[in-house]
């Protein structure tokens, strides 16, 4: 990232890296639990403790035992962070004293001519204020002591690292429109449909870590990211599986980090494994989308796989109609063909995104608004709700005030009674809704304002029927 001065987080694993990355993020981005080797993909954030913001990267841990499987990938990944970082904190257990790890990754940084800060952490109390002393005959200055799980030496932390750190070009922390308010995309779904591998697809770096094993990735990774002069935020997030499937603590909390990454999204982009079709598990994601109120993509992934069955227009419609099917109730979602292998179709995807993003802010105007629904009710009268009717008196369309970045059409209805719309002609109105204003992507949101019963407020009497006949004209 041009302008904005890095730092890399290293270390073997358990010694609380990502806990430090977590205080100098000011909020919990890494997994931290006492299992070895929780971290296992490279997560980015901004520190802003000091006079000017500098990034921060929390690395997978150096050394030990921890899932074989992963270990040259996890090492791949340090030797990312550490090319593309100003500096290093070099981050050591205060606890447990030197071991031979600690040892063997001293020697490989020694090598790396970039400045390095030791922190000893763990220092939780005054009565360890002598272990750090051990850790001087790494060779390593200056050497930092701090607590990250009881915020102790943070402060002068911060201070070494911006004394070793360039400054910042001129031009970096300077507005940069858009660049301020970036797209944040949650890319959702069960484990191993492919989520980390269409964001790398995207990013074309192998920024987290690719395995046919479920459950590679355990953290939600930040990702920022420039197509064609529009900014995103690609949260790459662990896999929602079922509750009862779930291994262990850790993917308990990175589950429960997922559900948190799609309310703090803008948009979901939801994953579904094309060859498989869509599972209970999907429609279960797609539940927590809907519930959560998130515009939402579906990307249907490894289209490359299924090519062969969809070369004809007739069958590639059919197997979109029967996703769109499954997926009923985030209709509004387009369903797109990806794939994260080959890289097809991800122009397509970004453009649809944009349109998303686009088509939120389309207003109808008063006018034209209750002039469609005396056409919706006059065509389609709404059903008989007990002994009564539903009537719209007056629909309009208030000014969005949120600062949603893709913010929810919302129509207020002023209305005989609140409690006669039912769900079937409801979704009918929003149907009705889209073909004068597509809302591509975004769910639509009515606010029902029942009228006033007799003598509650008399002065206001007749002006909802005053509007909706003048409105009718």
């Amino acid at each position: 990232m041009p302008g904005r001065r890095t730092i890399a987080i290293v270390g073997r694993p358990n010694v609380g890296k990502s806990a430090l990355f977590n205080r100098l993020a000011q909020k919990k981005i890494s997994i931290v639990h006492d299992m070895p080797g929780v971290t296992r993909d490279r997560i980015s954030s901004v520190c802003r403790l000091g006079q000017h913001p500098f990034e921060i990267i929390d690395t997978g841990g150096i050394g030990g035992d921890v899932d074989a499987s992963f270990t040259d990938q996890v090492h791949a990944e340090v030797e990312i962070a550490l090319t593309a970082s100003d500096l290093l904190l070099f981050v050591v257990d205060g606890q447990d004293g030197i071991t031979p790890v600690d040892l063997e990754l001293a020697k490989r940084l020694r090598k790396i001519d970039k400045p390095l800060i030791l922190v000893v952490n763990k220092i939780d109390h005054d009565k360890h204020g002598n272990a750090p002393v051990e850790f001087s005959r790494l060779g390593f200055t200056p050497l930092v002591a701090v607590s990250a799980e009881h915020n102790r030496g943070i402060g002068d932390l911060v201070h070494e690292i911006e004394k070793r750190l360039p400054l910042p070009d001129a031009d970096a922390e300077k507005p940069a429109g858009s660049a301020l308010n970036p797209v944040k995309i949650a890319i959702v779904g069960r484990p191993n449909v492919g989520k980390s591998s269409l964001t790398n697809a995207i990013l074309k770096d192998d920024r987290t870590l690719v395995s046919p094993i479920s459950g590679t990735t355990r953290d939600a990774i930040d990702v920022p990211y420039e197509r064609h002069g529009n900014h995103y935020v690609l949260i790459d997030t662990a896999g929602i599986r079922a509750r009862g499937k779930v291994d262990n603590s850790v993917e308990v909390f990175s589950i429960m980090r997922s559900e948190g990454s799609i309310k703090r999204s803008d948009l979901c982009l939801l994953v579904i494994d094309a060859t498989a079709g869509v599972t209970s598990q999907d429609k279960k994601i797609a539940g927590l989308i809907q519930a959560a109120k998130r515009p939402c993509v579906v990307a249907l992934n490894k289209w490359d796989l299924i090519k062969d069955q969809t070369e004809d227009k007739e069958a590639l419609k059919k197997v979109l109609e029967q996703m769109k099917s499954e997926l009923f109730f985030i209709d509004y979602a387009p369903v797109m063909l990806v794939s994260a292998k080959t890289g097809a179709e991800l122009t397509r995807l970004f453009r649809t995104i944009e349109r998303v993003r686009i088509e939120s802010t389309a207003r109808i105007s008063t006018g034209v608004l209750n002039r469609l629904f005396q056409d919706i009710v006059t065509q389609h009268p709404p059903p008989l709700a007990g002994s009564r009717r539903l009537k719209i008196l007056f629909a309009t369309q208030p000014e969005n005030t949120s600062r949603e970045i893709i913010p929810l059409p919302e129509f207020v209805l002023f209305v005989n009674d609140d409690k006669c719309l039912d769900a079937t002609y409801k979704r009918f109105i929003e149907a009705r809704l889209r073909e004068k204003s597509p809302y591509t992507g975004v769910p639509i949101q009515f606010r029902l304002r029942g009228r006033e019963k007799r003598g509650e407020n008399k002065s206001g009497k007749g002006i909802l029927r005053k509007s909706w006949a003048h409105h009718k004209k």
